[in-house]
């Protein structure tokens, strides 16, 4: 069998860390917490680094799910460490954040998803005078669970659709189902109607752009209101492989579009990731005039 060949990486895709004291700064002070920036290899680390933002990555690093993007690793976690809303606060303080960004690995072992923890990590930061955005997971589709983290006072509620319908199961886990998603997001809506919801697709996949749109339109029928479009990149050889690299004139294309089917703030570029510049998409969602 003719092996398919290896794409190579353009060059707008080439992102460099700062040389910059703050980012050694910031990696010194979050040595007791773990970060998706490191766990997920995001390209962006040095840049939001050297800002002195970052996303924690709550509930351990290891995933009870085993998504075939991904790059955090999975198998059977640890329990929940009761101490981390506190260590948490801890590190926000440190770093003199006002925006502060969450996420969790998938905790399918624990009967509420999760939900409990994540909620008590949000209050103790609403509590501390922080915003805070929730990269939320589905919580295996558990209303209850999704209403504790909602009224636990976050600011935004992100949740990502990842990829196209047809892509879903052979790219996402079995159990991230695209209605499933879908579903988490207008029930955080309809909970509170004035809750900023965030939700990002990852290019590259193999979708065309048709379908894209066809998501889009998706997200913003389930009220959406803030939507990252970004490029895929192959964490190891034995995940998805890249099938295509999108032009970065294709992105601003599909930025066009989404602004014109009504999402408040969009972020559409190759090296965008969801908690990229969050802080800046929220300000923007905030102050968009609505029709």
């Amino acid at each position: 069998m003719k092996s398919l060949p290896v794409l190579g990486v353009p060059r707008w895709l080439a992102a460099p860390a700062p040389a910059h004291q703050r980012t050694d700064v910031v990696r010194g002070r979050l040595r007791a917490l773990a970060t998706v920036c490191e766990h997920a290899r995001c390209p962006n680390q040095g840049e939001c680094w050297a800002e002195g933002t970052a996303t924690f990555l709550l509930l351990g690093d290891v995933c009870t799910r085993s998504c075939r993007f991904c790059a955090v690793k999975c198998g059977r976690p640890a329990p929940p460490d009761d101490v981390e809303p506190a260590r948490l606060c801890d590190a926000v303080r440190a770093l003199d954040l006002g925006y502060v960004v969450l996420t969790c690995v998938d905790r399918d072992d624990l009967g509420d998803g999760g939900a409990g923890h994540l909620a008590r990590c949000v209050r103790a930061l609403k509590d501390d005078g922080r915003t805070v955005e929730l990269l939320a997971p589905d919580f295996g589709g558990d209303d209850d669970a999704l209403r504790s983290v909602v009224d636990a006072g976050v600011d935004v509620l992100a949740h990502n659709l990842e990829t196209v319908r047809r892509l879903a199961p052979s790219v996402r886990d079995r159990r991230a189902t695209t209605d499933r998603s879908l579903a988490l997001l207008v029930a955080a809506k309809r909970r509170r109607p004035r809750l900023i919801t965030k939700s990002g697709l990852m290019l590259g996949l193999g979708e065309t752009d048709d379908e894209v749109l066809d998501a889009m339109i998706e997200l913003r029928s389930a009220g959406v209101d803030v939507l990252t479009l970004g490029q895929y990149l192959r964490p190891s050889p034995r995940h998805t492989r890249v099938e295509r690299f999108v032009d970065p004139e294709l992105f601003r294309a599909l930025a066009d579009d989404a602004r014109t089917l009504g999402f408040l703030a969009v972020a559409a570029s190759p090296r965008v990731r969801s908690s990229y510049r969050a802080a800046e998409l929220w300000r923007r969602a905030r102050t968009a005039p609505t029709t």
